[in-house]
């Protein structure tokens, strides 16, 4: 078994990632090592260091990638040396002194309160049970703030009707809570019942025409097409739904911790962010100081 095979194997048994950062993973990886054995003929796990990734990562902007996709690259490294010295194969990390690139703050981008007119379609009123079908995957994004992934798992042993909530497992197969409104409930409550009597053995929520579980372009598509009904935000697919969720509990006040909680945040730095809206109003107020 190869290291890259091996390393492969650590992530989806023990790490438990998913299949998209374990490819991402080990391509990086199989990249970084190619690299430094073109340029300086090391093949052997022990010889590399710190010196030679440096030059890996200023290759890597000589590329003009993101800062966000170097650091991600450099962060695959970290993963991989941390399990090379677990498993006895190298002794010293050389990743130890390669630094992450400094990132532009980037605020998420959201719908505006005015923008959200689908949550006022009653799925009563609709004929057609495709349209049915993508009127409350609208909903069920800007109601819950579950990601996409987590969307097109849902299925019928996740819903817990009667304490009106949904066992999302997200990432990192961590499990919680998301609670949901009583009238949310009576949508889902109507929409199942219509879904029953075309797909009564289908176990997931969320069905393709033929009673199939959702792709994840399939369900980007669908976000993107609705809201570019309702909105004019230059980002329109799911993860812009679970931004809005987020920002508008902000907006209203809620608590920080209880926001990272519903998100599935592992931390409170990624949930920080959704300050962002509070504090631009803040500044606004304060620029009418006579002093400001």
């Amino acid at each position: 078994m190869t290291d890259i095979q091996s390393f492969e194997r650590y992530l989806q048994y023990e790490k438990r990632c998913s299949e998209h950062t374990i490819s991402a993973y080990c391509t990086d990886v199989e990249y970084a090592l190619r690299h430094i054995a073109e340029i300086y003929e090391i093949s052997l796990l022990p010889e590399i260091e710190p010196v030679h990734l440096r030059s890996w990562v200023v290759g890597l902007m000589s590329e003009n990638l993101e800062p966000r996709s170097i650091n991600r690259k450099i962060s695959s490294l970290r993963t991989f040396f941390k399990y090379q010295i677990r498993k006895g194969a190298v002794k010293k990390d050389p990743t130890i002194k390669l630094k992450a690139l400094k990132l532009p703050r980037r605020l998420p981008n959201y719908l505006q309160e005015h923008e959200t007119t689908f949550m006022k379609v009653n799925l009563a009123d609709l004929e057609d049970f495709e349209e049915m079908r993508n009127i409350l995957i609208l909903k069920t994004f800007y109601a819950s703030g579950i990601r996409k992934a987590e969307l097109i798992s849902l299925t019928l042993q996740n819903i817990d009707l009667e304490k009106k909530c949904f066992a999302i497992t997200g990432k990192g197969d961590k499990t919680r809570l998301v609670p949901f409104s009583s009238a949310y409930c009576l949508e889902l409550q109507f929409y199942l019942s219509e879904r029953a009597k075309s797909y009564p053995e289908a176990e997931h929520v969320f069905v393709t025409a033929q009673g199939k579980e959702l792709y994840p372009k399939f369900v980007y598509n669908l976000v993107r097409r609705y809201v570019s009904k309702f909105s004019t935000a230059t980002q329109k697919g799911p993860h812009t739904l679970r931004h809005t969720f987020a920002t508008h509990l902000s907006n209203r006040g809620a608590d920080l911790n209880a926001i990272k909680d519903l998100l599935g945040h592992s931390n409170l730095s990624a949930t920080q962010i959704y300050t962002h809206n509070n504090i631009e109003k803040l500044k606004k107020a304060y620029a009418a100081h006579p002093k400001a």
